[in-house]
């Protein structure tokens, strides 16, 4: 069984189209078709059934999936500990955080490992979603949930608090919201449904159903520009929150909290680049906590 082609096959399984495997793969949609055609050819069997709304797999198709996914699953293995006997400072390091992460701490550590380790090359991911480090997705991953897998080893970072801010001029225009209102008459910012459900039923405690949701993003980082911009009402860190000037913390006795911690797979915690890239990263944390 090709391993390229089985990849591919992963990926068509997962994407469930021949665009988004290649699109997946960073491949051509036509390279894709040939090598799932080369793969059943090769199998002498129907792995997909062909529907206006995808790729369907069929009963050969979940009995490949299970064997392609332990060949990648070695493969992944393999390569890991390949990495985690590699002392060079060089080379990539894959780090996946969120944007406001990535802005406020990925951004200054990666400054100060470049002075000492200049070789060292980052590939930043800045979104939400998380990576998946057993696939080999991201090196480094800094989560705000502590993992629960036995392959992965991790540390905490830090706690940070969350607060409910405005902009001044929103405040001057608008006034502050009486608590037990659930934000009547106010425009609120929040996180997409999709990205973060139910992130909107409530800030701070306070319901949010008497408020007008007025912007919501998919990301961290536009959410506290929406709200320095005086779109609205929004849930900001607080420690994000001082580098804004002009934003204004409304119920100050009102508070939430969350957890960064930072996360790689134990295969990879001695590979040189990449323990030199973490180390980069608690220092900026703890010199914040100084």
């Amino acid at each position: 069984m090709d391993w390229d082609n089985a990849r591919i096959f992963l990926a068509i399984y997962r994407a469930g189209t021949l665009r988004g495997a290649a699109a997946l793969l960073q491949i051509d949609q036509a390279t894709a078709g040939r090598r799932l055609a080369a793969l059943e050819r090769s199998l002498d069997a129907r792995l997909f059934l062909r529907t206006p709304s995808g790729y369907v797999p069929t009963a050969a198709g979940e009995l490949a999936y299970a064997a392609a996914h332990r060949m990648e699953q070695a493969a992944d293995q393999l390569q890991r500990q390949m990495q985690g006997l590699d002392h060079r400072l060089s080379g990539t390091v894959r780090v996946a955080a969120s944007e406001t992460v990535s802005a406020f701490y990925v951004m200054e550590a990666v400054r100060r490992l470049h002075a000492q380790h200049p070789d060292i090359r980052i590939s930043l991911t800045a979104a939400i979603q998380l990576s998946n480090l057993t696939r080999r997705e991201a090196d480094l991953a800094i989560r705000n949930v502590r993992p629960d897998s036995p392959d992965l080893i991790y540390r905490h970072l830090a706690r940070r608090e969350v607060g409910l801010y405005a902009s001044r001029a929103y405040v001057e225009a608008h006034g502050e919201p009486r608590p037990g209102t659930a934000f009547a008459g106010h425009r609120l910012v929040a996180y997409q449904q999709s990205v973060l459900p139910g992130w909107s039923d409530t800030f701070c405690g306070e319901p949010t159903g008497n408020g007008h949701i007025a912007l919501e993003a998919n990301s961290g980082l536009m959410l506290i520009e929406a709200v320095a911009a005086g779109l609205g009402i929004g849930e900001v860190p607080t420690h994000m929150a001082r580098r804004y000037p002009d934003l204004v913390r409304l119920w100050p006795q009102r508070t939430e909290s969350y957890e960064l911690w930072l996360v790689m797979h134990g295969d990879l915690h001695r590979t040189a680049r990449v323990r030199a890239v973490a180390d980069a990263i608690v220092d900026v944390f703890d010199a914040e906590g100084e």
